[in-house]
């Protein structure tokens, strides 16, 4: 199929074209503000489908909103009937078209002149009136405060939070062209004369600005997000995504003596603790049982031999353990337990606990195996 996409170069036109681009059988015709004049009337001759992504939402004037959102899709819409093409036609409005503003007014405008252009032509027309949008490549300090937020506290600027009240609808870059490509494979969510992206989060401004602060702040209490929560899992995608080139790596504090290391990775309130755990050639670890806390261990480099016995017999299991073969052994409560490295270069194990480590109680029992 040849898809025309207006805007290709903005926020929802950047991350739509290349989720299109991923299927090679497309043939994506890309128009912004640096495309020749003449190559619009080229693309609406070939399109057959146009996903109209262009308009004009923080202008300089007033009267730029309307040139922008009505009169760019007049000589959109016009050149398509030019070529006698009713190909269908995906156009991106706008909450705001249900209020009487500036830029509202622009929206429904051009809202009213596509749905007069498929009664005319019988063309297929599809309105989406989008809430506010944010993920991966959207513009801060412009139109979006999740933007600006995510920009400012994963560069170590200050924000500004007026009222923390304020509730935001939102919805995610990938479910919005999620969305768009179901529509272009005519199986749009439509309700009414509009069409609709399926998963809107309600939040308030506060909880967004507190999440983004958390994200921040993970690197050093090493606490990940809840990615059970589906807002709070795509607002750390898109944090992440702004981060500054020098800043994508940080630092852990490494648990060093003579014997090897320990290193917390990841610790989280529901789902235990991920560390890494080092032992030089020769070096017994452990030798402690737990009242509830389990373990699962990973070998992933070096040779060693894991210990169990359970602390009320003397029977001893043993799991040799490698590198080579990648396999978990699970650690039981009651079970007194070591990990002796049994070879001669260091024995690196991933470890996980089914709870991240309380000083306070930390369900820890010295006792030889």
């Amino acid at each position: 199929m040849t898809i025309l996409v207006t805007g290709a170069k903005g926020f929802v036109g950047r991350n739509l074209v290349t989720q299109l681009k991923q299927d090679t059988r497309q043939d994506v015709l890309e128009y912004d503000l640096d495309a020749a004049p003449e190559a619009l009337d080229e693309y609406c001759r070939r399109a057959e489908f146009v996903f109209h992504l262009a308009g004009v939402n923080r202008p300089k004037e007033p009267e730029e909103f309307m040139r922008g959102n009505f009169g760019f899709t007049s000589s959109l819409l016009e050149t398509l009937k030019k070529h006698g093409n009713a190909c269908p036609v995906l156009i991106t409005s706008s909450t705001q078209a249900a209020f009487d503003n500036p830029y509202g007014k622009s929206k429904k405008a051009g809202e009213d002149l596509l749905f007069g252009y498929g009664r005319e032509t019988g063309a297929k027309t599809l309105v989406y009136r989008l809430p506010n949008v944010f993920g991966k490549w959207c513009r801060p300090n412009y139109n979006s405060a999740v933007a600006t937020f995510c920009h400012n506290i994963a560069n170590g600027l200050p924000i500004t939070v007026n009222d923390r009240n304020v509730v935001m609808n939102l919805v995610y870059i990938d479910d919005v062209v999620g969305e768009f490509i179901k529509a272009l494979n005519g199986d749009e969510n439509r309700t009414g004369d509009f069409c609709e992206i399926p998963t809107v989060h309600t939040v308030t401004l506060g909880r967004i600005a507190d999440l983004i602060e958390s994200f921040k702040e993970s690197r050093n209490n090493l606490r990940v997000p809840d990615v059970a929560d589906a807002f709070e899992k795509k607002l750390f995608s898109t944090y992440l995504s702004y981060l500054p080139a020098d800043g994508f790596s940080y630092p852990l504090k490494m648990n060093v003596d003579d014997r090897g290391s320990f290193t917390e990775i990841i610790k989280t309130p529901d789902r235990g603790q991920f560390s890494v755990n080092i032992a030089k050639p020769g070096i017994t670890k452990g030798n402690h049982w737990h009242l509830t806390k389990v373990e699962k261990f990973l070998v992933v480099s070096g040779r060693g031999l894991i210990r169990f016995r359970r602390i009320d017999t003397n029977e001893i299991i043993e799991y040799k353990v490698s590198g080579v073969k990648m396999e978990v052994v699970d650690i039981p409560p009651g079970y007194t337990h070591n990990i002796i490295n049994a070879g001669d270069t260091d024995l690196v194990t991933f470890m996980w606990a089914n709870e991240a480590f309380d000083p306070a109680n930390p369900d820890t029992f010295f006792l030889p195996v």
